[in-house]
């Protein structure tokens, strides 16, 4: 759900709804009219937000996400030849080619970008994929840091196993091809999570995840209760080509300094190895130890109905990454002090990789409105009309899954 505020009326705020149905539709018919036929296959997978346990997912580290309802949909069919591909995206936003041909025998990275997620998982399934045409569709906003990658490739997996009948049984596995997908294909050195979660969402619960060995532990989310607010500050990250993997480095190179190999066997006195060493590297180090030790106790604050002290621990999450891994920007900065001034919040903090992009609020669900109403104004005033603040509520939604196309 989107909340835009009413021109007519700035007392108000209107709800549009960004229906899944809409998505899959749009899909078909497009399918249909770009290639003669309807699609037999389809298939779709979530963005997600992460709520608490930030740049510690390549760190060994805890990190609890919620799938969202917003999603990636591909539908399509063989097309009887052994290798011809061919795929058109409905992706709004890009400036690239919309539509694109490939061998699926001999895979190579290259332009349209977007197609590098879907040729990276094919790569790295490793069955032979027959020739197919294929439509890709999503409401997952891009560059928002709301993983609108994983999503396009775990959609890929699922679609996949459709097409060719091969089914990967362990969802870790599933999601470890798509992370190597994104690392090779795509040039990001992301962690798991945001495939993981993309795989493992269950509605109305929240996915702690245990990076150093992938065991996951389903969350329950009171969204009777409680609201999950996205803010989207309209500044888009690259974060393949800037920060990101220079602050996966800074992490390896503190680690070494302490003498560990995992920031699992880690504390605050590991830091001691720091002090004299590298200013930067403790900053690093001390948001990933203190980062992990938020999450794991997040995750007891949620299961225990304690929401005011998670909400306490989103909001040291965010001081953390502002200060320490300096990765916030002044943007993300003012949605978040908003949110904090504004009624009903428990806390907020930036979410994703960082440089712009989102934040997430959890707050109490009678006050969305006026909370909304309160950020946007605040947002708006002190960016000077430069960007402006798109509001997502989110409850945790179903992972990756297969749509039955009877039901369109």
């Amino acid at each position: 759900m989107e909340f835009i505020p009413n021109k007519d009326d700035d007392t108000k705020m209107v709800s549009k709804v960004v229906s899944f149905d809409e998505v899959v539709k749009t899909s078909i018919e497009t399918f249909r009219n770009t290639f003669g036929s309807d699609p037999d296959v389809a298939a779709c997978a979530p963005g997600r937000v992460n709520l608490i346990g930030e740049h510690v997912d390549y760190n060994d580290g805890f990190v609890l996400p919620m799938a969202l309802p917003m999603v990636t949909v591909i539908v399509g069919k063989k097309n009887g030849t052994p290798s011809n591909c061919d795929v058109l995206t409905c992706f709004e936003g890009t400036d690239e080619d919309k539509r694109a041909q490939f061998d699926s025998s001999s895979i190579a990275k290259g332009i349209p970008k977007w197609l590098n997620y879907i040729k990276g998982v094919m790569f790295h399934y490793g069955q032979t994929i027959p020739g197919f045409n294929a439509v890709v569709n999503s409401n997952v906003p891009v560059g928002g840091g709301l993983s609108s990658s994983a999503a396009l490739e775990v959609a890929t997996m699922t679609f996949l196993e459709q097409l060719t009948g091969k089914k990967i049984e362990r969802s870790s596995d599933k999601a470890l091809i798509c992370m190597k997908a994104e690392h090779t294909f795509a040039n990001m050195p992301c962690g798991i999570m945001d495939q993981l979660i993309s795989v493992c969402g269950q509605r109305n619960r929240a996915l702690l995840i245990d990076c150093r060995n992938l065991i996951t532990q389903q969350i329950p989310f009171d969204a009777a209760r409680l609201a999950v607010l996205i803010c989207n500050s309209g500044v888009k990250h690259e974060l393949s080509t800037t920060e990101y993997p220079a602050r996966r480095k800074q992490c390896q190179q503190a680690l070494e300094l302490m003498g560990l190999k995992s920031y699992r066997d880690a504390n605050e006195r590991s830091l001691n190895a720091l002090i004299c060493a590298d200013e930067v590297l403790l900053r690093r180090a001390r948001h990933v130890i203190t980062e992990i030790k938020r999450t794991a106790f997040a995750a007891e604050m949620l299961k225990a109905n304690n929401f005011e002290q998670m909400g306490k621990l989103m909001t040291e999450s965010h001081k953390s990454l502002r200060d320490d891994f300096e990765v916030s920007c002044h943007e993300l900065d003012i949605l978040v002090e908003a949110a904090l001034g504004a009624p009903g919040v428990l806390g907020s903090r930036m979410t994703g990789g960082g440089f712009g992009g989102c934040t997430v609020t959890l707050l109490r669900k009678d006050s969305i409105e006026d909370a909304v109403k309160e950020i946007d104004t605040i947002y708006s005033r002190k960016v000077g009309g430069k960007y402006r603040a798109r509001f997502f509520l989110a409850e945790p939604a179903d992972g990756a899954r297969i749509i039955n196309l009877n039901n369109y």
